[in-house]
């Protein structure tokens, strides 16, 4: 029987037709990253289809997405918000735990040093001309007493983390420090009448402040705050009944912390960020105009 016709050759056809023919190497080109020329990458981003290589590949739901994308969807993001408007941060309570690590710090300071209490520490006269003991007395403690210490990093931890939470970092490290310095304020104001020769040190001040703020912050959230008003009292007449307390820094530190917590938590929705900033201001100028008055009554300025 006749046989049929041999098919024709494609000469294009890899490993056939003429010799040496086969797929052009441009179109076996391995794929690059675009940010790194000189790598491979076989991985693509889900959104945008380039290369990445391992470097530049950021896990996402799905598959893995490049640096670019990335950042550009971040941009479109909103930043989360606390409940009472503060930048929302997740994870460890940062300022909480620096405020005790410098309270730490500067304790071992003051055990191993015979200057450092001296140099910081708050007297009504001395802050007229060394202003900056109005806050470091805040970080300082009672060398011989290591309760001191233990119980005001014990109660700042214990409040510290939720106001921290639903303040935001900066409004509470405001609050904090504000208060700090209303406790020293306060005893200027009432030196006239317990002495101008009473040093000062302690975070106690600040931790009543924090003790105010959430009071009132707890109540505008519909919250019981049986629990922080027991503590007030007790520790209120602890101030007047224990030698050596200085139950003003206690006052002054309660009532700037109840005024800004209050300005924090009442604000309007869509004004939090100006009546924050507002109420920082207004608080530190009266903290500034009231002990420039006492001091003038007495011939300090």
């Amino acid at each position: 029987m006749p046989e049929p016709p041999a098919r024709p050759v494609d000469p294009t056809a890899a490993g056939g037709g003429l010799p040496g023919a086969g797929t052009h190497p441009a179109d076996a080109a391995e794929p690059v990253c675009p940010r790194h020329p000189d790598r491979v990458a076989y991985v693509r981003c889900q959104r945008c289809a380039r290369p990445a290589c391992p470097e530049c590949q950021r896990p996402a739901a799905v598959g893995v997405h490049c640096m670019d994308c990335v950042a550009a969807a971040a941009k479109t993001v909103r930043t989360g918000r606390t409940v009472f408007g503060g930048r929302l941060h997740q994870g460890r309570p940062v300022v909480t735990i620096t405020i005790i690590a410098l309270c730490a710090a500067s304790y071992v300071a003051q055990l191993a040093t015979g200057w450092w209490t001296d140099a910081w520490a708050f007297n009504p006269v001395y802050g007229a001309f060394e202003p900056w003991r109005f806050l470091t007395a805040a970080f300082l403690h009672s060398p011989g007493q290591l309760f001191h210490i233990l119980f005001n990093m014990i109660a700042l931890w214990m409040v510290g983390p939720y106001l921290e939470q639903t303040l935001g970092r900066a409004r509470y490290a405001t609050l904090y420090l504000l208060s700090a310095i209303g406790g020293s304020v306060a005893a200027v104001l009432l030196a006239p009448l317990l002495g101008w020769d009473q040093w000062m040190v302690g975070a106690s001040g600040a931790v009543f402040g924090l003790f105010g703020a959430v009071l009132v912050v707890l109540r505008r959230l519909g919250r019981d705050a049986g629990g922080i008003v027991g503590i007030l009292v007790i520790n209120g007449v602890l101030g007047f009944v224990l030698p050596n307390v200085a139950w003003q820094a206690h006052l002054g530190g309660l009532l700037v912390g109840a005024a800004l917590g209050a300005a924090y938590a009442y604000a309007p929705r869509e004004r939090r960020t100006l009546v924050a900033v507002g109420a920082t201001v207004v608080v530190s100028a009266v903290l500034v105009v009231s002990t420039l008055v006492a001091y003038a009554a007495v011939g300090l300025v």
